[in-house]
């Protein structure tokens, strides 16, 4: 393996890395305007998603493992998840500023 490629995984790495990280942190916020409120759909919701946080918390570990075979289809993958992940997370941050 190259040390482009090398570094190009490691800089896609930590920045998925960051998005899973900024996806926590709102969970957290969320989780407790939603107790605040007594939402229990909602907090059914974010333990929903923070299910598929932990679930995406392991795809990202084997992406850094995985070789080069199979590291294109790992990585779209996890791109897919965050971004589905960021997306439910933003909705429901809506939901909960609209009650």
């Amino acid at each position: 393996m190259s040390i482009e490629t090398t570094v190009a995984k490691k800089i896609l790495h930590d920045k998925i890395e960051s998005q899973i990280n900024t996806v926590q942190a709102k969970l957290e916020t969320l989780k407790a305007k939603a107790q605040t409120a007594k939402a229990n759909t909602e907090l059914k919701t974010i333990a929903d998603l923070v299910t598929e946080k932990i679930a995406l918390d392991r795809k990202l570990a084997g992406l850094k493992a995985s070789g080069d075979a199979t590291y294109d289809k790992a990585k779209s993958e996890v791109q897919t998840r965050i971004s589905q992940l960021e997306k439910s997370v933003q909705t429901l941050e809506a939901k909960l500023k609209s009650a």
